[in-house]
């Protein structure tokens, strides 16, 4: 392997001794992150054990677990006598944004196994039946599902739908089509679709699901999906790791001077 010069003063070396996240946890995200941004380049070697113990002042135990857990999500590779050497990641090549978002769901669906966690008709949380505009009574389709890379987890869908638009929906029917199609199917033609991106921290059950810490960051993006007449009709929430995952949009030209570009919502405490 061609070794890569690399000159670890540019390295950020301050981690939070205060109870939260494990300084190998800490030195594991400032390195990953070094690589996912090309500091670090594909054949470089990261810095030595003692290198990394004096430029963050922690033990050798802190340093060789972070490595480790470094190798072990395929970001280095450790060659005996040699040191460690940055591996190169699948898809580093940025893609354009070009499919619409049916194409992209479509894609998603085509490009990926789907687990269907549960699905139950019942009443949606205030939120919910606030955004689906769902009377006091009415019931929704909840479904969860994730969607997997070979064995690899990538991603935890949350779904809720009316249910006369996708009246005989069950687990076969989900494993064989997607939602998004079944609502399709049954008449509904999507007019707009107000999205939402922000970050979480993992909760037990998605930190499970998705093979990562509980209180890791996790993407989350929300879809609100609008018939052409304007009522909404499918909210869809999906979860992803960062390490994994990366989230692709275009603004075309013309809708740089609307809300289509997106725009930052503030929750600040006043």
């Amino acid at each position: 392997m061609k070794t890569v010069v690399y000159n670890i003063s540019n390295l950020p070396n301050t981690l939070k001794r205060t109870p939260g996240t494990a300084l190998h946890r800490q030195l594991y995200i400032v390195l990953r992150d070094q690589i996912m941004r090309g500091t670090l380049l594909p054949g470089a070697a990261i810095p030595t054990e003692s290198e990394l113990e004096k430029m963050f002042g922690v033990s050798r135990i802190t340093v060789r677990r972070a490595v480790a857990d470094l190798e072990t999500h395929g970001f280095v590779r450790k060659v005996p006598s040699k040191g460690t050497f940055v591996l190169p990641r699948e898809g580093d090549v940025r893609q354009e944004a070009t499919l619409s978002l049916i194409e992209a769901l479509t894609r998603q669906a085509e490009e990926t196994t789907v687990q269907v966690l549960s699905i139950e008709s019942t009443m949606a949380p205030g939120a919910i039946a606030l955004s689906l505009e769902l009377g006091a009574d009415a019931r929704a389709h909840h479904v969860l599902r994730l969607r997997s890379a070979g064995a690899t987890p990538l991603m935890l869908t949350e779904a809720w739908v009316q249910m006369s638009l996708a009246p005989f929906l069950t687990k076969e029917s989900l494993l064989d089509e997607a939602l998004f199609k079944i609502v399709l199917r049954n008449g509904v033609k999507f007019g707009k679709v107000v999205q939402e991106i922000s970050a979480i921290l993992a909760d037990p059950q998605q930190a499970s699901l998705l093979e990562t810490n509980v209180g890791g960051p996790l993407i989350r993006v929300t879809r609100l999906f609008y018939a052409q007449d304007g009522h909404p009709v499918y909210h869809l929430q999906s979860v992803a790791v960062p390490e994994r995952t990366r989230f692709l949009m275009e603004i075309p030209a013309d809708a740089i001077n609307t809300l289509s570009a997106g725009s930052y919502q503030h929750s600040v405490d006043r």
